[in-house]
């Protein structure tokens, strides 16, 4: 007897949605986009669609409580983010620890590109959920922060609503599929795991992308990197 995770979750969605309804669907799409626990609203929104295209929701009550959850979820990870952005550099597991730079680096591309990175990451699956979190930290302007958040969310809700109401009597077929999206997850989950550890040994220096720690140690006053100082 094999277990899948997909369609476990599958599931679980499933079970919320047809015995609690729309309430129902507006509470998974908060911790959807709090993304704690991790649950993709890939896998909430098309079974409302279908849900829709059975009579047993309506489309304006579906669209309105997943954006809706999609706003309090968002706003939920962006206080977080803020909150935590004088506390985040005093704790730490070993050699992970975030610092002063790392948070002014932050800052920077916030108030270079945070409107079109927040709308843009609304549209990338998984990944939507966590750009809250860096645009608290980096203390982005609240009214702009939900703006962006609606205008990247509007087109992925609708479109992932609209795919569950044409798939209709597939869903069951749908979600065999998804069923074999357990092997890369398990993947993702494990590489997430060891790229932290490697930071926590030391190994790596925290951020994006991946770099060794001493290459991302800044080189002394006048020294060039690489090269040995003059009388050695």
């Amino acid at each position: 007897m094999t277990v899948s995770l997909i369609g476990s979750l599958i599931d679980a969605i499933t079970f919320v949605l047809t015995t609690i309804g729309i309430p129902g669907l507006f509470a998974l799409m908060v911790v959807a986009l709090f993304g704690l626990p991790p649950i993709p609203s890939e896998a909430i929104l098309p079974f409302a669609g279908f849900l829709v295209a059975d009579g047993t929701f309506s489309l304006g009550w579906v669209l309105v409580a997943a954006l809706a959850g999609t706003l309090v979820g968002s706003y939920a990870a962006y206080a977080v983010g803020l909150w935590w952005r004088e506390r985040i550099t005093r704790i730490g597991i070993g050699h992970l620890r975030l610092e002063a730079r790392h948070l002014e680096r932050v800052d920077r591309f916030f108030a270079r590109r945070g409107e079109v990175a927040v709308g843009l990451f609304r549209l990338v699956p998984i990944l939507r959920a966590y750009i809250s979190y860096p645009a608290g930290t980096a203390r982005m302007e609240p009214v702009r922060f939900g703006v962006y958040t609606l205008l990247g969310a509007i087109p992925y809700t609708v479109a992932l609503v609209w795919a569950g109401m044409v798939l209709r009597s597939h869903w069951n077929e749908v979600s065999t599929y998804l069923s074999f999206l357990d092997i890369p997850l398990l993947a993702l989950v494990a590489l997430a795991v060891a790229y932290i550890a490697l930071q926590i040994a030391g190994v790596l220096a925290p951020g994006w992308p991946p770099r060794r720690a001493r290459d991302a140690l800044p080189s002394p006053a006048g020294e060039a990197p690489g090269r040995a100082p003059p009388g050695r």
